[in-house]
């Protein structure tokens, strides 16, 4: 028995798949018919319109809407991104920057467009791009209210990005996770006056997704969103400011983790051994390679050394499992949101479906997710 197709707007597949940064022929591979769909000489079936929608990262609703929504392109907000440079991003990290997209209007409508937060940061903060980034650095520290001794005290790096990501959370700035599947994309931000995310890759390790997330939260600082791409070379081809965020993002996340004064203070009297690289690493909570980048920047080391070092731990580091997936849906999504949202189903604003969207979950998952959560949070 033949399958019914789905009256859709032909247009709108072609929006959906031009937007999630599909060529023709690189969506073909998956959906065989999808020419004839845009052409409006087929139609999919309901499961292939399901499929059709998971992969472009849009609810289903949308194919049968009469024209294409009027949504600003994601790209419009990297204004620290070349439109060339932007058109090399993979497919995969622009399907997530619409997923955080999606994450970020979710948050709006369940918090009825307000910042739950009694403090946000990105409007508290203000810095011109000449202020020197040590001051900065010593502002936003305060700002979140972690004293050095108290980072110190974290026992490892997973214990160091729980607490960073929870206090970063707690200044109004929602942090998301997910498997970037691209190693060299570390994480991304979007900018907004009430809610401003950060998205990073969980798949590195955990200093480095610290680090990702000071240099994220630094482009918010700046009201910009910024994504982390494979190499810099772009930055010299940027407008004088627009380099300036730039450069001092990477700035500020090096001297809030490690102040200058604090590390001069650590290292004395010790050499700028890969050993004293890995003891001040655990000490502040940051990586080898960036306790060897400081010796390097010192002139203590020289380039030779630091490249030998960082590609041998580089090669040392092991991919983790996958675990399980609600431990894993929590970890990505942050028990607050996914706490929002269910607050908000019980309260009767959403119904369920509506519920397992905004937790980019299918239906029957709700109910254990929320009995993890509410392990968790005990």
């Amino acid at each position: 028995m033949a399958t019914e197709g789905m009256p859709i707007t032909p247009s709108i597949v072609t929006w959906a798949r031009e937007r999630a940064g599909f060529s023709l022929d690189a969506a073909a591979n998956e959906f065989k018919k999808i020419a004839t769909w845009e052409s409006g000489e087929n139609s999919p079936s309901y499961p292939q319109l399901e499929n059709l929608a998971d992969k472009f990262n849009v609810p289903v609703a949308v194919f049968f809407f009469p024209e294409p929504p009027d949504v600003p392109p994601i790209e419009e907000s990297f204004r620290t991104l070349g439109t060339e440079q932007f058109e090399r991003i993979p497919p995969r990290i622009r399907l997530l920057l619409r997923k955080a997209r999606t994450f970020q209007m979710g948050l709006a409508e369940l918090n009825d467009g307000r910042n739950p937060s009694d403090h946000l940061i990105t409007r508290d903060l203000s810095f011109r791009l000449s202020d020197g980034v040590d001051a900065i650095a010593k502002r936003v520290r305060d700002y979140l209210g972690v004293p050095l001794e108290v980072q110190c005290s974290w026992r490892d790096s997973d214990a160091a990005m729980k607490n960073w990501r929870q206090a970063v959370t707690n200044v109004g700035v929602y942090v998301f996770k997910d498997q970037f599947r691209q190693d060299e994309y570390s994480g991304f931000c979007l900018y907004d006056d009430e809610f401003p995310i950060i998205y990073v890759n969980n798949t590195t390790t955990k200093t480095r997704q610290i680090f990702t997330l000071f240099h994220e939260l630094a482009h918010l600082l700046f009201h910009t969103s910024g994504v982390d791409t494979p190499d810099d070379e772009y930055i010299e081809e940027l407008p004088r400011d627009d380099r300036s965020v730039e450069v001092i993002c990477n700035r500020l996340a090096a001297h809030l983790l490690v102040p200058e004064d604090a590390f001069e203070r650590a290292r004395s009297g010790r050499a700028p051994s890969e050993e004293t690289a890995t003891e001040l690493a655990r000490h502040f909570g940051v990586s080898r390679e960036f306790v060897f980048r400081k010796f390097l920047d010192r002139e203590l080391i020289s380039v030779e050394e630091y490249e030998q070092a960082a590609r041998r731990w580089a090669s040392q580091k092991t991919p983790g499992s996958g675990g399980d997936p609600y431990h894993s849906k929590i970890a990505y999504l942050g028990s607050e949101y996914i706490t929002l949202a269910f607050q908000r189903y019980y309260q009767n604003r959403i119904d369920s479906e509506q519920l397992a969207d905004y937790l980019d979950t299918k239906p029957k998952n709700l109910i254990k997710l929320e009995e993890y959560v509410s392990r968790k949070t005990r």
